[in-house]
């Protein structure tokens, strides 16, 4: 069912300096997210991996589509693309 909002996704771990970055990135910009701490759900770091081909936090998807850590959605903010990329997924 599409709720018309793009469904976004963070595997994050405590005491992360760039997953807290990310979190208030996305809280600025009023884009709610779901979070996965990695190292208290079984399987969830090996989940991580395998979707994103990444072994760090964060790691941030928008529906099936990996953004990647918080250096990649800050330069994709940047230059307007993040909105653009939330934008064209509610409206799929």
């Amino acid at each position: 069912m599409n709720t018309g909002k793009p469904q976004v996704l963070m595997y994050a771990r405590p005491g992360c300096g760039y997953c807290t970055r990310a979190r208030q990135l996305l809280e600025r910009k009023g884009i709610p997210y779901t979070e996965v701490d990695i190292e208290a759900i079984a399987g969830a770091r090996a989940e991580m991996q395998q979707r994103s081909g990444r072994t760090t936090v964060p790691q941030i998807f928008v529906d099936d589509r990996h953004l990647g850590g918080f250096d990649d959605i800050n330069a994709l903010d940047g230059r307007g693309e993040l909105d653009r990329i939330l934008a064209a997924t509610a409206g799929a």
